[in-house]
């Protein structure tokens, strides 16, 4: 099973509606679930605090999970070493859980119960965008892993 953890809402229509094709897409693999959890107002108030509230509700819902954090300064993988490394954890594990923080990105808490820690770019990205990169990534990962023409 793979698990979306995003801090914050879409906002944007097009936006979701392009996760959710993915998300539809990936259900052809894998049973797939998003949780949308509260992101806090950044204007005027101490990023640590702020990442340290919003840290402690993602670490509230991950239990036993294989976790993927998402960072900048995380490793970065070719589509191909990703597919790879997704069907190692799913086999290995009965739930792989993706973490996209807030604006602000991911508490040091987060980061360090991450199992991994994975880089989409080097280049600073919405955590919107992010959301909808990564699930064409992981998408992308199981029309590898099928053998599928999508990839090429």
């Amino acid at each position: 099973m793979i698990r979306l953890i995003f801090v914050g809402r879409t906002k944007e229509d097009w936006l979701k509606d392009q996760v959710n094709e993915y998300v539809k897409r990936i259900g052809k693999f894998s049973r797939i679930q998003i949780d949308e959890l509260k992101d806090e107002k950044v204007l005027g108030k101490d990023y640590d605090k702020i990442k340290k509230k919003e840290g402690k509700r993602i670490l509230n819902i991950i239990t036993d999970d294989y976790v993927v954090a998402l960072d900048s300064n995380g490793k970065s993988l070719e589509s191909k070493e990703f597919a790879k490394s997704l069907d190692e954890a799913v086999k290995e594990n009965k739930r792989i859980t993706f973490v996209v923080g807030g604006a602000l990105g991911l508490s040091n808490d987060v980061l360090k119960r991450a199992d991994f820690k994975l880089s989409l770019s080097k280049m600073t990205l919405t955590n919107q965008m992010v959301r909808l990169m990564l699930a064409e990534q992981i998408y992308r990962a199981f029309t590898i892993m099928a053998g599928m023409e999508y990839h090429k």
